[in-house]
């Protein structure tokens, strides 16, 4: 997937312990303060081009990881 243009819309769904992937997220890639977050975006997939609602998991210091296509719009 390969972002066109920035996110929009950007909404936090969970954040700390509230997510399910917690243990995991900061056995992989460490970190304390994580956030599950949702927004829209141009994305590129497979030459497919379009606006889509992205999910990912950021955090202070790491970044964005995991972003995931959820719908195209």
């Amino acid at each position: 997937m390969k972002l066109l243009s920035p996110m929009a819309q950007i909404e936090t769904i969970a954040q700390g312990r509230g997510i399910r992937e917690y243990g995991r997220l900061v056995e992989r890639f460490g970190g304390r303060n994580w956030k599950k977050c949702k927004g829209v975006a141009s994305v590129e997939i497979d030459g497919a081009v379009g606006q889509a609602e992205v999910h990912w998991y950021e955090c202070h210091g790491v970044g964005k990881v995991k972003m995931k296509l959820k719908r195209w719009l």
